[in-house]
Parts: structure tokens; sequence; C-alpha cells
């Protein structure tokens, strides 16, 4: 009883090491079927939720490796330093022992559901390994690293539905992911050049100037490539209507918006929280999201 009384005063610490919040970069999952026009297939949509829940608890577990490693600089960061592992609310032996369950699960079920999912994860958590253990501390071969396992999530996600993965789609999530790397390694750099504390390694070969610079021309393409891709006759024809071009203003207001909130605001250190907490950010998802549904699924409106 008291064990269990203890385990329950855990859980707030224990759903922070794992970072439930981030999961939410799982739904990349989806996006194969959703832009296949096929979200409501329920064999597809069930494979995909198992295969969300196998890649979460892997993530889980690189993330609890993570805070491990990083555990002398989170606690030197004005917000890290409130994780669970640097703080001290949570016990290292008990970390690692959830690491391993959750690690073991993920696979597991990653077996079960598919072979070639499997070892999709499988080079997901690799590259996670090698990132963590010495790969995130060299400059833009760390921003390449988060860029892949937005694409891993999507080539795992159209395998698991069925759906084939198409150019447009690699190239937009490549993009986009390259675009809130280099929006986070400026809020590190922001810290580094405040506070004098190194968040991390490779801040060493970034700066403000050529951080933004490469903010501005990654924005300037994934507009271009997103209104590109909307004109495309092999899309147009695909999706039998050519009226996709009205969802880039969600896309070109969600870019703005998030130029601003870094650039402007310098609060660009955590995605996720800009996902949750910024109004206009949502709308723009939201709105983008119902416009392409009602477009791509009801082509007669």
């Amino acid at each position: 009883m008291i064990s269990y009384a203890l385990s329950l005063l855990k859980l707030p610490g224990i759903l922070r090491l794992i970072r439930v919040k981030q999961w939410v970069k799982n739904l990349f999952l989806f996006i194969p079927l959703f832009f296949a026009g096929k979200l409501f297939d329920v064999n597809a949509l069930s494979s995909l939720f198992a295969g969300f829940v196998a890649f979460s608890l892997v993530a889980s577990a690189v993330y609890i490796l993570n805070d491990y490693n990083d555990i002398e600089k989170d606690r030197a960061h004005p917000e890290k330093r409130n994780r669970p592992l640097a703080s001290g609310l949570i016990g290292i032996p008990f970390a690692f022992t959830l690491m391993f369950i959750i690690l073991s699960a993920g696979m597991l079920l990653a077996w079960v559901l598919d072979p070639v999912f499997f070892a999709t994860l499988a080079i997901y958590l690799t590259v996670n390994l090698a990132y963590s253990f010495g790969l995130k501390n060299i400059a833009l071969l760390d921003l390449f690293i988060i860029a892949l396992g937005f694409i891993l999530r999507i080539v795992g996600g159209g395998l698991l539905a069925g759906v084939a993965i198409t150019q447009w789609l690699v190239i937009m999530v490549f993009l986009l992911a390259l675009f809130l790397a280099l929006a986070k390694r400026r809020d590190d750099l922001m810290i580094f050049q405040q506070s004098g504390q190194q968040v991390r390694k490779s801040v060493e070969n970034y700066n403000i100037q050529f951080l933004d610079s490469c903010l501005t021309l990654i924005s300037a393409i994934i507009m271009v490539s997103y209104i590109m891709y909307t004109i495309s006759p092999d899309v147009i024809q695909r999706h039998d209507t050519n009226q996709l071009y009205i969802t880039a203003v969600f896309v070109i207001a969600g870019m703005m918006r998030y130029l601003q909130i870094t650039m402007v605001e310098n609060k660009s250190g955590y995605p996720t929280r800009i996902l949750f907490n910024d109004t206009f950010i949502r709308i723009t998802i939201i709105g983008w999201i119902i416009c392409f549904y009602v477009i791509l699924y009801f082509p007669k409106f």
C-alpha cells in the first residue's frame, strides 16, 4: 500500500521524465494516411495508433537517456534544471529501469505490428543513440539528425497504413523539421549569450546572424515548396481538385508567426509548448486541417 502511494506521488515526475507532451511529434505517423485521403480506413487507423504508442515509448526511452547524459548541463539551465533527473525528483536507478521497460515494450510492439516498421523504429533508435552520445555536438549535423527523425516517422506511418510516401511529403516534412530545429538552436544560443551557460556544445559553431539567415531561407523555401505542391499537376490529378492552393494561406500565416516568436519574442526553445500555448499558431494549424480536409474529402464543395 505504501509503495503504491509512493508511485502515485512519483507519477507527475514520471510523466515529465518520459515527456508525454512530446508525443505530439509522433502524430506525424498519421500524416501519410491523411494526405492519401484514407483517413477513415479503420484498419489503417488501428495499426497507426499502435505504431504511435510504439514510437512514443521508444522516443521516451531516448528522452530519459538524453536527460541522464545532460544532467549536469540541465542543472545549469534556467528551465531544464527542473527536469525530474536534474532536480532529483526521480532517481537514476528508477529512471534506467523505466527506460528499459518502455524501450522493450515499444520495440516488441513494433515487431508484432510489422517487421519493416520495427526496422524503421530500430533505425530511429540507433540514430538517436548516436545523437545522444556525441553527434548532437556537431553543428549542422545535429539539425539534420533531428529532421531525419521526422522523416522516419512518416516512413513508419506509410508502412503501417499501406500508403506510398510521396516526394513532396518527404521534402515538406524535412524542411519543416529543419526549420523548427534551427529555431530551437537559436533559443539555445540566446541563453548562452545572455547567461553564459552552454546548453549544448554545438552552439559554439552558430551565431545569431547565421541562424536568422537559415531560418529566413528555409521558411521561404517551405512556403514556395508548399505552393508548388498545391498546384502540381500530379497532385491535382491524384486528389481530383485544384483548390488545395487555398490552404497555403494558413501555412504562410503560421510560418510568419513562428518567425515572429523566434526573432522578435525570442521564445522558440520549446516547439511543443508553442503548439499548445500560442493561440495564433493553433488557429493556423486547425484552420489548415479543416480547410485541407474539406477540399480533400469533399472535393465537390
